[in-house]
């Protein structure tokens, strides 16, 4: 069952940055691409730990502000030749605001 949340109004993440949610298994970062596309991410990079929600978005990626690892946004996986997985979480924009199912 899932437990959507509502987190902001859009306008309240920057383009090409993230707000950061808190919750008891860990912050979520949640992105908003030059194209006010929306994606979530648990807030923590694959390789080192670095948070996400700190680093540059462009395209559908994040490039991890530590060692530069690029992160996809939909898919959270890391890009090649780098290997790993940051936790995804289903998000959704409607009618001008961002909703994040916490409990995926």
């Amino acid at each position: 069952m899932s437990t959507w949340k509502h987190i902001c109004p859009l306008t309240e993440i920057p383009p090409l940055g993230a707000r950061v949610v808190r919750h008891p298994a860990g912050d979520i970062a949640v992105f908003r691409t030059a194209a006010d596309a929306v994606f979530a991410l648990e807030d923590r990079c694959p390789h080192k730990g670095g948070p996400l929600s700190q680093g540059i978005v462009y395209g559908d990626t994040v490039a991890c502000p530590l060692h530069g690892w690029q992160i996809g946004l939909g898919c959270g996986q890391a890009q090649a030749p780098d290997v790993g997985c940051a936790r995804r979480y289903p998000v959704r924009l409607e009618g001008g605001e961002v909703y994040l199912d916490t409990d995926a």
